[in-house]
């Protein structure tokens, strides 16, 4: 059971939490207002961002079973090597999703009513490279309504403060989901499957990406401006954000991504832990 659940974690990729919880966390501190709200409340956003993120990686590996058995890239993966089964992706799919339902239920009733399109688009994700050029946008919704879902939670509203998170969020993620899928550009142009980089090649994807990043950017400069806590060690904080965006980008050619791992998965962890520690630092200090 303990080597299932190990090959189920793999599978799901649920180390690469740490790419969405950091600015889950962050949203808590920049949306609350007043006093912070219960421990209880807090822990259930947590637990509600944890486990979306587990039904939507769930649902990825389950539908792609046939697209990643293919995939030299991606063959070895717990799932195809038969380490664990597709019976257990689609339960813990369908479990984590009634779960996330349960736990917006105990947030508040505007969570549990929305819940539902949450799990709608981790769903459609990965339906959506077999329809459409354009599946990074539709990953970049779902981390847009993560700082969104944080505020219907904190004070059931959407502030303005909420969509620019949101916006910074969806960029970032488009931005990086980007550069990932040239790792499968080759592949995915002989079997059919559709990305921004299929429709538009390296070179072209690699500067939309760049556009993306820059939004980023901008999105989180204007949070500066407008949250009435944030000051110096923010816009501090900001810049060594920046260099690290950039960096990622110097990393990459069109026709050189061997350090494409490094940019991808070490540079973009460390971008959502910066923003939160950032963040963190200047509520202390």
């Amino acid at each position: 059971m303990l080597k299932k659940i190990k090959a189920l974690g793999e599978a799901i990729k649920f180390s690469h939490t740490i790419f969405s919880l950091p600015f889950g966390l962050a949203s808590i501190l920049l949306l609350y207002k007043g006093k912070l709200p219960n421990w209880e409340k807090i822990g259930l956003i947590i637990l509600a961002i944890i486990i979306a993120r587990t039904a939507g990686m769930a649902f990825n590996r389950w539908l792609d079973y046939e697209i990643d058995r293919k995939n030299p890239r991606t063959k070895n993966w717990p799932h195809i090597r038969g380490e664990i089964s597709l019976e257990w992706l689609k339960i813990l799919a369908v479990f984590s999703s009634a779960l996330f339902i349960i736990i917006s239920y105990f947030i508040n009733i505007w969570a549990f009513l929305l819940s539902p399109v949450v799990i709608f688009l981790l769903w459609f994700y990965p339906l959506g490279k077999r329809i459409t050029y354009f599946p990074h946008f539709i990953l970049g919704l779902i981390y847009f309504l993560i700082p969104i879902a944080v505020d219907i939670a904190l004070n059931e509203e959407i502030s303005l403060l909420a969509f620019l998170l949101g916006l910074a969020m969806a960029s970032w993620v488009i931005g990086f989901d980007l550069l990932y899928s040239l790792a499968d550009y080759e592949f995915d142009k002989k079997h059919g499957v559709k990305s921004l980089a299929v429709k538009l090649g390296p070179e072209k994807t690699l500067k939309i990406s760049a556009l993306m990043h820059f939004l980023t950017f901008i999105s989180l400069v204007l949070i500066g401006f407008l949250h009435p806590k944030l000051g110096i060690i923010y816009y501090m904080g900001l810049f060594l954000l920046s260099v690290f965006l950039f960096y990622e980008h110097r990393l990459i050619k069109p026709h050189d991504l061997r350090k494409l791992n490094t940019a991808f998965f070490t540079l973009n962890a460390w971008i959502s832990v910066l923003f939160f520690v950032i963040v963190t630092i200047d509520f202390l200090f």
